[in-house]
């Protein structure tokens, strides 16, 4: 049984709203951020990386970025940049990008349900990601960035959402990146109660993208709620900011990985040690290889591509962790050849979106002109799910989706 709760959303005029909306704060750098919103005034990223509007050298984490944050916040809100809806509503949100449409409901899902792993994780969180989170939720007093998740499809809902698409919506652009964005009001109250009620036959949420916003959000309820112990379940810092998509709308692409050194071994010493678990095959194809299958890999060396396939026997077929590509590559190859003990933290690796396509991979290694790239297989929603009701955790950057959801589109004020 899953909570969803409609909310009174803080949203752009619609008139400005492209100039509002605009990718995650993780997906870019500061000075990434502080380009795309050059000019802009009206761009989340003000909010979502208020660092752009201070110093250069300022750390990152640094209390005065919170509160930028919560002072753009409030200009956007004291400008009308922003305007909150009068009653409480539910969303449906649609992206397109190269022709394949999702389909999503906005609301606000239950830290209660996170804790009580209804709404599941398949990664572990990085202490001082979460920090600053918590850190942002709580001087914005909101959730500015919605956690996406995924629910295995549910024909019931899916009749309802393509229902009310019917309607005409809210807001319908078309950002840089080519992706189309479309927003719908549900508004009904008997709609909003028929899809409130719907969730409740579904077992489990599953976050596909933003675990550290949702650890995050559950913090700051938990901290309001040892600052209110009198409260009552109903108040908005119980729940958080969420988009929920069928698994079948969802794609994962490819999270490829660059090591920037051999870990001192020759290109033949090292070629000899992959050898043990990997068959080798040189790429005769033009261009990069592109993996077609599991357990097969692409791996960019001196200027040539090899194409590798795991052995057998180098990993546990019935393990759901054990046989992901990402684990096998770590645990065969990674960890013992090349000494990438943990990629979280490792400073020698580094991980690169199949969006920028695997000419990004020969270019990085090329300029350099040390190091290896391995392109992969994406990891499915199957996997994903598995793993996550088996209560594991898949290995870091294991998972890239796209399209990414545009921050500044809905934000859930706590109070």
């Amino acid at each position: 049984m899953i909570t969803l709760k409609a909310f009174k959303a803080l949203r752009p005029r619609a008139d400005i709203v492209q100039k509002v909306a605009e990718l995650p704060y993780d997906v870019m750098n500061s000075k990434e951020a502080k380009e795309i919103a050059k000019g802009n005034k009206y761009s989340f990223l003000h909010v979502d990386k208020s660092e752009i509007d201070l110093d250069e050298n300022i750390n990152l984490y640094d209390r005065e970025v919170y509160i930028k944050a919560n002072e753009n916040l409030q200009s956007m809100i004291d400008s009308k940049v922003l305007i909150q809806d009068e009653k409480e509503n539910l969303y449906i949100y649609r992206l397109i990008m190269n022709g394949k449409s999702q389909i999503g409901i906005v609301a606000c899902t239950s830290i209660d349900d996170y804790i009580n792993n209804k709404i599941k994780k398949h990664e572990h969180t990085r202490k001082d990601k979460e920090q600053d989170r918590i850190n942002h939720v709580d001087f914005c007093d909101a959730n500015t960035g919605p956690i996406f998740l995924t629910y295995k499809y549910n024909d019931k809902i899916d009749n309802v959402i393509s229902s009310w698409i019917q309607k005409e919506p809210v807001y319908d652009f078309t950002a840089e990146d080519g992706v189309k964005n479309t927003v719908w009001v549900v508004d009904d109250g008997e709609t909003i109660n028929n899809i409130c009620d719907l969730f409740k036959d579904v077992d489990s949420l599953y976050i596909a993208d933003g675990h550290h916003r949702a650890a995050s959000a559950v913090k700051v309820g938990l901290r309001r709620r040892e600052e209110n112990p009198n409260y009552s379940g109903s108040e908005e810092f119980n729940f958080f900011l969420s988009v929920i998509f069928p698994h079948s709308h969802l794609n994962i692409i490819d999270y490829n990985r660059i090591v920037k050194d051999l870990n001192g071994l020759s290109n033949e010493e090292y070629m000899n040690k992959v050898l043990e678990k990997f068959n080798i095959d040189i790429c005769e194809g033009q261009g990069p290889y592109k993996p077609s299958s599991k357990h097969n890999y692409g791996m960019y060396l001196n200027g040539k591509w090899y194409i590798l396939t795991a052995k057998e026997g180098t990993y546990d077929p019935l393990d759901p962790v054990e046989r992901l590509d990402v684990s096998i590559l770590q645990n065969n190859l990674l960890d013992p050849i090349l000494g990438i003990k943990d990629p979280r933290t490792d400073n020698r690796i580094d991980f690169v979106g199949g969006i920028r396509g695997l000419k990004e991979l020969e270019h990085r290694i090329d300029e350099k002109s040390t190091g290896v790239a391995f392109s992969m297989y994406p990891t499915t929603l199957e996997d994903l799910m598995n793993i996550a009701d088996a209560g594991e955790v898949m290995p870091p950057k294991s998972t890239w989706f796209e399209p990414k959801l545009r921050s500044g589109l809905f934000i859930h004020k706590l109070k």
